[in-house]
């Protein structure tokens, strides 16, 4: 792990995938995490590299571990849902370190959380015997708190995302109003609750190996623009 003045930074899709082409030579298993804050592109990084490395690799996305929306109601942490202590940290944990420990031709289930359910889906995931490398991606991924503190440990590289707050701010109301809030709501969303969590987010980033530039994700949206083109 590097200090944020030496850490490499990332400035192409091409060399983000040679690099994590690189975590599948070990012969063993090895996980990635990419971090940044809400709205950054974890999703949009995280899937274009799984797509481009093949049946080897498999996505396991952090948000899988949100605690149900009934949970989070009985809590009293509805209104802030995406805060770290909105997700059951203690099963990510638990998920990150079987994976690497999965015996011979075992299948390991991951949850998966649907957007247009607002809930998580268990075992929607299956992590084949084959694959060598697991993409995980999430906000809290490097935090230094509670069981967070764990997740660090068990990531054989994690990179931290950098995009301009415009950018980051565009995607985010785009997606709380792709989610069924109203304009109104999705900018209380944006500026509120998903603020909060970047302040945390971005303190952690001196935690990552390798820090990738917004022109990445840039090129990657540019790329999934020009597929659906007709």
């Amino acid at each position: 792990m590097t200090g944020r003045s030496e850490r490499p930074e990332i400035r192409s899709f091409a060399q983000a995938t040679a690099s994590a082409r690189a975590l599948m030579t070990s012969g063993r298993r090895r996980i990635l995490g990419i971090v940044g804050a809400p709205g950054a592109g974890k999703s949009t990084l995280a899937g274009a590299l799984v797509r481009e490395l093949g049946p080897e690799t498999a996505l396991v996305p952090m948000d899988g571990f949100h605690l149900a929306q009934a949970e989070l109601e009985r809590l009293g942490r509805a209104e802030r849902k995406g805060a770290p202590d909105t997700f059951d940290t203690a099963g990510y944990v638990a998920l990150l370190r079987r994976l690497p420990a999965a015996g011979q031709g075992e299948v390991v289930s991951a949850p998966l959380f649907n957007r247009d359910l607002e809930e998580s889906i268990a075992g929607a995931i299956p992590v084949a015997p084959e694959v060598t490398l697991v993409v995980t991606e999430g906000n809290y991924l490097l935090l230094d708190t509670g069981a967070w503190v764990d997740v660090r440990e068990l990531l054989d590289e994690a990179w931290f995302i950098t995009v301009p707050d415009e950018d980051r701010l565009e995607r985010l109301v785009a997606r709380h109003l792709a989610g069924g809030r109203s304009p109104a709501e999705a900018q209380v969303w944006a500026h509120g609750s998903d603020e909060r969590n970047t302040e945390l987010v971005a303190a952690t980033a001196d935690a990552a190996d390798r820090s990738v530039s917004a022109g990445v994700v840039a090129e990657v949206h540019r790329r999934v623009m020009e597929d659906w083109a007709p």
